[in-house]
């Protein structure tokens, strides 16, 4: 709209007029739904940490008889605790805990047993 005589500095200005700022708005628009879209495909993807494998039945049993073993262990002179953690092995159902956790690998499952034996220690 203007040319070099009107704009000595040789800066480029964009003009005001409705119809430029309306396709600006409607290019800033699409490109934004294009991100959103994208990220969205992207989220359904799972990450797991360092790529470990997924845990079987037998590693969490493993796992779990280990982990109460070290509370246990921790708090060998409080008997009070030690029948906590033998109660709470008693009641511990692996089904019912990979069915909770499905996708749980080693390194989640050491964070998921905090959660879940807390109040052994309390």
């Amino acid at each position: 709209m203007f040319n070099s005589v009107n704009n000595p500095f040789g800066r480029r200005i964009e003009s005001s007029t409705s119809s430029d700022t309306n396709s600006n708005k409607q290019k800033g628009q699409e490109h934004q739904e294009k991100e959103r879209k994208l990220l969205e495909e992207n989220e359904q993807d799972e990450v797991r940490i360092g790529g470990l494998p997924l845990l079987t039945e037998d590693d969490v049993i493993f796992m779990v008889k280990q982990y109460i073993s070290n509370i246990k262990a921790e708090h060998e002179g409080d008997e009070k605790i030690q029948k906590k953690a033998d109660k709470w092995l008693e009641k511990f159902d692996v089904k019912k805990f990979m069915k909770k956790n499905p996708t749980l690998t080693s390194a989640d499952f050491y964070m998921v047993m905090f959660m879940e034996t807390d109040s052994i220690t309390k």
